[in-house]
């Protein structure tokens, strides 16, 4: 360990090479080495002790044993030809590797926009654009997930875009919202990879976010996230199950995650967040009609698919708020009487509802009525009968059986049925019961409740929704996206149940980007993290829209007037940008251009060899040009996609001074 100890010390003579905390970047310098770096080499040959374990003398000459270098620091107690040489070390080798050090073993992160092909054929593909399994070194997933600089900040208002100045921490605000006053009060939408975006979140917003809605890709082949069969469900779930742990970290004890879902991968899903969330935070699994059988849908074999579900679950239950919520019914025929009170309870009267409107509408009798509008006298009453109950609400009875009776009650219901009166029994909360012929009075006033403004009978919240309509969403907030979007009033049910004015919602899957709009309208802060650029039906553009006073949607419903901002941030790319740039190439000489490019200034894995690679540039050539693409997406370290703040000041990388002061103020590096 001696050793490990003076190389450590030496090498954290070079600032690019020590994180914030003072730990050795060991998979930097691995990087560096795999490169010939020579400040790698230069500080190697200044030590005695590492120059004569790290480098060969052949003819005069020294030479780097790079491979040498490499296995001893990742496997850090290296003793050469020693038995010892893994004696703090359990695992499977091959020649003496690790698995987790060979190219063979890698774990998968996909991404929204990638289709794990997973076998497929070019002709099995749904689609024209070129998408590729993004696999990544075991051994760099921890510097895969460090916290991620920011670049291309914009802030967004009434008056357009403007130039970014800074976060708002409104210490005021987060007082009154029981979060830290240094905390980022600003609505934010993020560019780039969503798992990526949620651990840079983690050190701002762990623990703060009250609500989390997301719609991720279905898993059905026809969306944005196609599967081969043989392969669907094991990654899909690791897909979310990735993603899922970094979103409950981010939750506040008492807040919620609500996750949209089709059949297909619901039960695999109800399983994987009891795993997450555990079952004893289960809320409920919420039923949703998103469509009627009728049209194309009709020609499928077997029941029409009309519904969708919302997995319902809390941080902890047991601190969750939870509200009662209550949806706009039609009249209950339930409430069929007319009451007529007065002072004295004997004298209160009781009069059928319909010969109730058969009066008003100057009739003797309802046969007269018939005879005047015949089999329209139907529908008539219906209206009249509707209307009447609303307008004479405090007046409109119902007789229902009491909910587990105490004997006193039970006593005085028996009472008012045989002398055909009414009751009055007072209850130990101080309100006051009537009974009549042996029921209690359920008046339908108490059904009215005020929604959106406007007095409504209701009924309470189930797990059943059917009361949101699907039609006519495709142009809400000026955008349309052809599938998978959700109506604004369905976010805003979900918000109105789990969150307060000012609280913070994430969405992680934005897509066109519904939550965040709803969320603005609402008064809330939001956070919103997406890969794909959608262009005119993008989220920004609907957020402009948002601010610019969107009348679509929930708007009347909220009284929504326009204004307020948000920040629209990117991950910084690095390997990324060539991996775009590979894709959107339309022949082999854009691809050598490309190469030539990765070379010089992207990330390549620590096992290619540039001579090889070069030395058969003929056959590269001679392959069609989406293997060539898939091949150059291949030589990439996906752990350099985006760049690390741990990275920021590293010359690499030209992190603009601009972005590396929006990064700075992001994650508070300079307090």
């Amino acid at each position: 360990m001696k050793l490990y100890e003076a190389l450590e010390k030496q090498l954290k003579t070079e600032n690019n090479f020590v994180t914030d905390d003072g730990a050795l970047k060991k998979w930097v310098v691995i990087n560096k080495a795999q490169n010939f770096d020579p400040r790698i080499i230069e500080l190697l040959l200044e030590n005695p002790e590492l120059k004569e374990t790290f480098f060969l003398g052949i003819k005069g000459a020294l030479v780097f044993n790079q491979q040498k270098f490499i296995q001893f620091l990742e496997q850090k107690n290296y003793l050469n030809d020693s038995y010892t040489q893994y004696k703090n070390k359990v695992g499977l080798t091959i020649n003496g590797s690790y698995l987790k050090q060979r190219n063979e073993v890698a774990l998968v992160w996909p991404f929204k926009d990638c289709v794990l092909e997973g076998g497929q054929s070019r002709e099995e593909d749904k689609r024209e654009e070129i998408f590729f399994n993004e696999t990544l070194a075991q051994d760099e997933i921890t510097q895969l997930l460090e916290p991620k600089v920011l670049t291309n900040a914009t802030t967004y208002t009434k008056d357009g875009s403007q130039p970014f100045e800074g976060f708002t921490r409104d210490a005021e605000l987060n007082k009154k919202r029981g979060l830290p006053k240094n905390t980022i009060t600003d609505n934010l939408i993020i560019k780039g990879n969503n798992l990526l975006a949620l651990h840079s979140l983690k050190k701002e917003f762990a623990g703060k976010v009250k609500l989390i809605y997301i719609d991720p890709p279905y898993n059905t082949g026809n969306d944005s996230f196609g599967y081969n069969d043989s392969f669907n469900h094991s990654t899909w779930l690791t897909f979310m199950k990735n993603r899922l742990e970094i979103a409950r970290t981010l939750l506040n004890k008492n807040g919620a995650i609500y996750v949209h879902i089709d059949h297909h991968q619901l039960g695999d899903l109800n399983i994987l967040l009891n795993e997450v969330f555990g079952k004893e935070n289960k809320v409920q699994v919420i039923s949703i009609k998103t469509a009627s059988p009728a049209g194309f849908k009709t020609v499928n074999p077997g029941p029409i698919d009309v519904t969708e579900y919302i997995l319902f679950y809390t941080k902890d239950k047991s601190q969750f708020p939870f509200k009662k919520g209550y949806v706009s019914v039609s009249y209950n025929k339930n409430y069929n009487l007319y009451l007529e009170k007065n002072k004295d309870l004997s004298k209160w009267e009781f009069t059928p509802i319909k010969q109730k409107i058969i009066e008003e509408a100057g009739f003797s009798s309802e046969k007269e009525a018939k005879n005047k509008y015949g089999n329209l006298w139907k529908s008539i009453a219906k209206v009249m009968i509707e209307d009447f109950a609303y307008n004479n609400a405090d007046n409109i009875i119902s007789i229902r059986d009491p909910h587990k009776p105490t004997e006193t009650l039970k006593k005085l219901m028996i009472q008012s049925k045989e002398e055909q009166c009414v009751v009055e029994y007072k209850r130990e909360n101080g309100s006051i019961m009537y009974l009549y012929k042996g029921g209690a009075l359920a008046f339908y006033s108490n059904k009215m409740k005020e929604i959106d403004g406007k007095n409504e009978v209701t009924e309470l919240l189930t797990d059943f929704w059917n009361h949101i309509s699907w039609a006519g969403i495709a142009n809400e907030g000026g955008v349309k996206l052809k599938n998978g979007k959700k109506p604004e009033k369905l976010l805003k049910q979900i918000i109105e149940l789990t969150t307060e004015e000012n609280d913070i919602i994430l969405d992680y899957h934005l897509g066109s980007g519904t939550t965040a709009a709803v969320a603005h309208k609402m008064k809330r802060q939001y956070i919103g993290i997406e890969q794909l650029d959608y262009g005119e039906n993008d989220s920004t553009i609907r957020l402009q829209n948002v601010i610019n006073a969107d009348a679509s949607g929930v708007s009347k419903a909220v009284n929504w007037q326009g204004g307020g901002s948000f920040t629209y941030l990117e991950l910084k790319k690095h390997n990324q940008t060539f991996i775009e740039h590979i894709e959107a190439a339309k022949n082999s000489k854009q691809l050598l251009k490309i190469w030539e490019q990765m070379k010089a200034k992207s990330f390549l894995n620590y096992n290619v060899d540039l001579k090889k690679q070069d030395a058969h540039i003929e056959d590269f050539k001679q392959l069609e040009l989406a293997q060539q693409k898939e091949h150059l997406v291949a030589l990439l370290d996906k752990n350099q996609l985006y760049v690390n703040v741990s990275s920021l000041a590293d010359g690499d990388f030209e992190v603009h001074p601009e972005d590396q002061k929006v990064t700075a103020d992001f994650y508070q590096l300079n307090r």
